[in-house]
């Protein structure tokens, strides 16, 4: 999940740094223990789900794209393949338990045990006043953001279990760390995710399992890029002390590090991946 155009302010003094329009993506380093392991990404389809699947791909994961959009899910799998990596793509609404357990016996047939469950669907924070924001809404963002989460875990626990390791990674943003212009719904959902990460880190590493969250704050995803002017996505760059917005690839070259045993020691932690924006 992140956040967009709510997080957008008014720029800086005249004399702030200029701001390069697309930022250089992020040589990864190689994890070698990633290789041979297999990772469902929910929320693959476009964005930080989808640079996750392709980065977790270019370590030797073979990788399933969970998502509820067919052209695009398949065709950030079709590309993996064709970049030499391994990839399905299963259409499957993750509030859906039911879909869940049906995607995990997929990929149990296809690619084998689950190593790594990202959780990455999610995404509804659109601004809305406290007094317009219905039930119904209230409701639909706590299941997209939050309670589809618990279900995708739950849905592939027993296995991590059984064979007592993974690596489990939610996705909350900025909204979650600190009060911010999306909706009310939305900032209490990825705050729910940083406590869902940090009370199954403690139920489960005595269990071999890792769980850590990732936080961003805004991120050049296509939805962005599409819904966000030019003149605002400068204004929030200029929010952040490294003076530019996040780039997916950013935020799935943290993903990957968590995932891999680079970070074995580490579980229970949100990262926030702000440039600097978040700080405490």
């Amino acid at each position: 999940m992140t956040t967009g155009p709510q997080d957008a302010a008014p720029a800086d003094s005249a004399d702030s740094p200029s701001l390069a329009e697309n930022a250089p993506a992020p040589t990864h380093p190689v994890y070698p223990d990633l290789a041979g392991k297999v990772a469902v990404v929910t929320g693959g389809s476009r964005g930080i789900g989808a640079e996750t699947g392709r980065a977790l791909a270019a370590q030797g994961v073979a990788v399933c794209l969970v998502g509820r959009d067919r052209p695009a899910l398949f065709e950030v799998a079709d590309g993996i393949g064709k970049a030499g990596g391994t990839a399905i793509g299963v259409v499957a609404d993750v509030t859906d338990a039911g879909a869940l357990d049906r995607v995990a016996e997929r990929v149990a047939a296809e690619l084998g045990p689950v190593d790594i469950l990202a959780t990455f669907a999610g995404g509804q924070g659109a601004p809305t006043p406290t007094q317009e924001l219905t039930e119904e809404r209230w409701r639909q963002v706590l299941d997209t953001d939050l309670t589809s989460a618990f279900l995708t875990i739950r849905a592939f626990l027993p296995g991590m279990v059984e064979r007592f390791s993974g690596s489990i990674l939610t996705m909350s943003s900025s909204a979650g760390r600190r009060p911010s212009q999306a909706n009310l719904a939305y900032g209490v959902a990825n705050a729910g995710l940083t406590m869902l990460t940090r009370q199954l880190a403690t139920e489960l590493g005595p269990q071999g399992i890792r769980v850590n969250c990732l936080a961003p704050t805004t991120v050049r995803t296509e939805k962005v890029v599409a819904h966000m002017p030019k003149e605002l996505q400068h204004k929030a760059a200029l929010r952040h002390p490294l003076r530019r917005l996040g780039e997916p690839s950013d935020v799935a070259a943290a993903a990957v590090f968590l995932a891999s045993e680079a970070a074995g020691y580490l579980t229970g932690i949100t990262l926030d991946v702000a440039g600097g924006r978040i700080t405490d």
